[in-house]
């Protein structure tokens, strides 16, 4: 796992006696190692902050900016000046909440719009030096691997399969989940090798879909943007086999992205967004179809007034309802389970109870005064 260096120290080098396991700010009792995960996607830069509590882990902190590091990356090739900066902003933001933390065991990781940039390597090394946050690019079926991670606990025991799907803003990931192996071995199980039978990363995500038109009259491109997120999904070859095994399985849909939060938020009527309430929750074929036609219907600025949307995610649900209409279409008979829970939880379940590789025995060297310490 890379080091973060906050001025010539580890985080995990700490000066507070406790072996790299900070209590955290004066007055507090924490004794646990923290752990922190840093997702930075296409349209949101994300942290989250943990401790151990048995095989899952106690929120300490989270935060989440919408940074729109992809924006325009579809026509340029390139991340804008201005997105870096965007970008950046949050970042320095993330860096001062670990310091702040002192935390043990940091992994970070970067998705589709740096996967796609062509300036995407000049970025991470722009970060590590200036943040020192060090990021790791990860393929699409990594993404998928560690979404389904987060989500394994929304599982029910008696279900045989399930489909995972994760709209990101430059890419979205759907992968079939075998839960029998969850169900036996828990936890380690998935860890030990996520039981995806198949899957597929979908061309289009909330920010690429939305660029690709021209959102000043919805109702008009929406047929059109329908269209191509269906295509996209289409194109999977092997959904026809995987259509039939969720039939055959009885199985469901795990939906996970501010998409379908922001589509239960909306259908639960909330005056204000409630974790509690949203992840967890059902919503049928049914519910979910009479949700994004509402939400066509208001437009823009309709949207923009409903307290578990906002504006800035806004412009946006007019491409996630189309990509989930999309896939919605092919599994019909099928409900969806709302996971506000994704990448982040992965990681860090990853972090906290994956089995580690065991390091060669090295020669011991004498550490300089203020050396640094493993961070995860």
């Amino acid at each position: 796992m890379p080091q973060v260096s906050i001025s010539g120290h580890t985080m995990a080098d700490k000066k507070d006696g406790t072996g790299g396991r900070r209590r955290g700010p004066p007055g507090s009792q924490r004794v646990r190692p923290l752990y922190a995960a840093v997702d930075l996607g296409t349209n949101n830069c994300r942290l989250l902050v943990a401790e151990p509590r048995g095989q899952s882990f106690r929120v300490v902190d989270s935060y989440s900016q919408i940074a729109r590091l992809g924006e325009g990356l579809h026509d340029s090739g390139r991340l804008s000046d201005a997105a870096v900066e965007r970008a950046m902003s949050a970042l320095h933001a993330i860096r001062n909440k670990l310091k702040h933390h002192g935390v043990g065991r940091v992994r970070c990781i970067a998705t589709e719009a740096c996967r796609k940039a062509s300036n995407g390597a000049d970025f991470i090394r722009r970060v590590q030096t200036e943040t020192g946050l060090t990021f790791k690019v990860i393929g699409a079926k990594e993404e998928a691997r560690l979404a389904t991670i987060g989500c394994y606990d929304l599982i029910e025991a008696d279900t045989k399969s399930v489909l995972v799907v994760d709209v990101g803003g430059g890419s979205t990931e759907l992968s079939l989940v075998d839960a029998r192996p969850i169900q036996s071995g828990g936890l380690a199980g998935i860890l030990r090798d996520a039981p995806i039978i198949d899957w597929t990363s979908l061309k289009v995500g909330v920010v690429t879909l939305s660029e690709a038109f021209d959102l000043s009259d919805e109702t008009a491109i929406w047929p059109a943007m329908l269209e191509r997120a269906r295509t996209e999904v289409r194109s999977w070859q092997g959904l026809p086999a995987v259509a039939r095994r969720l039939a055959d399985d009885g199985g469901y849909l795990i939906g996970t992205s501010g998409t379908v939060t922001c589509l239960a938020g909306v259908h639960l009527k909330l005056d204000r967004y409630r974790r509690d309430r949203v992840d967890g929750s059902w919503l049928t074929r049914a519910d979910g179809a009479a949700t994004m036609t509402l939400l066509r219907d208001l437009g823009v600025t309709g949207r923009a007034k409903l307290p578990t949307i906002g504006e800035e995610r806004a412009p946006l649900m007019l491409a996630g309802c189309a990509i989930m209409e999309a896939v919605w279409e092919v599994f019909d008979a099928h409900k969806l389970r709302v996971a506000d829970r994704g990448l982040r939880e992965g990681v860090l379940l990853s972090m906290m109870h994956g089995s580690r590789p065991q390091r060669r025995r090295r020669p011991k060297k004498r550490r300089p005064a203020g050396g640094g310490g493993d961070v995860g």
